[in-house]
């Protein structure tokens, strides 16, 4: 079966004509099809694809979009694409979750804007914790450097848990969009590098977004939600520098 464009058409009478060619047993298989398609490249994707081989963020625009506005090519050099901040090992003692974040992204490394990911060093005291949080716009994959973690996701389906003991060496994912957490288990500080495909993931963090957020979240949601007293609520408000 074919058919012939004629210009002189009009697109929607030529759309129209084009339906009316498709057997009608082809239409729900097509469209179906058609839908699947749209739903599996919104799921695969991350950041939009670049236009351009990069695009070097410029800190100094006040242009306000999605991702960062460039700055003009040809004043980009080498150390655009670069950063030795994660070389130096993070103060854990300076958080009370024993643990310190140092990322690679667009504030130290412009050249990442519009590139869709990110890098991370975590260093984790002996029983430092990572706490329960989400990346509403990322995957995130885990590399242990050294130590011993135990970490785990909850799926959005069953609230089953997916968590695993890992070691120097191991590796694993976290979907986008799952809550997940990460835990020093072992007997000396833990290194990991930590990836997302998006240069601005989003951090959810769980116990601050429900009890430290700015307004507060009612007192009486969250006493009934956790099940717990008003007092409670507070004092865990003050714990998490709520008001």
């Amino acid at each position: 079966m074919s058919f012939h464009f004629d210009c002189s058409i009009p697109f929607r009478i030529f759309v129209t004509m084009a339906f009316n060619m498709i057997p009608s047993a082809w239409l729900i298989p097509l469209l179906f099809l058609v839908v699947f398609l749209m739903a599996a490249t919104e799921r695969i994707s991350g950041d939009p694809d670049a236009l351009q081989d990069f695009c070097v963020a410029d800190a100094k625009s006040s242009v306000y979009m999605n991702g960062l506005a460039c700055f003009n090519p040809n004043e980009a050099s080498p150390k655009h694409f670069m950063t030795s901040a994660l070389r130096t090992p993070g103060n854990t003692s300076a958080n009370p979750l024993g643990i310190s974040i140092v990322a690679a992204n667009t504030n130290n490394v412009p050249g990442l804007n519009t590139l869709g990911i990110l890098i991370a060093r975590i260093d984790m005291a002996v029983g430092g914790v990572v706490p329960p949080h989400i990346h509403p716009r990322a995957t995130e994959i885990l590399y242990v450097m050294e130590g011993k973690l135990s970490v785990g996701f909850v799926d959005s389906d069953t609230n089953k848990l997916f968590s695993h003991i890992l070691e120097a060496g191991d590796v694993f994912v976290f979907p986008k969009g799952r809550l997940h957490f990460a835990q020093n288990i072992g007997e000396k500080p833990a290194i990991t590098i930590n990836a997302l495909n998006s240069q601005n993931p989003g951090i959810l963090n769980i116990p601050l977004a429900t009890f430290a957020s700015s307004p507060a979240v009612p007192e009486e949601v969250l006493a009934k939600s956790f099940a717990i007293s008003s007092q409670e609520v507070e004092q865990i408000r003050k714990l998490l520098g709520g008001t």
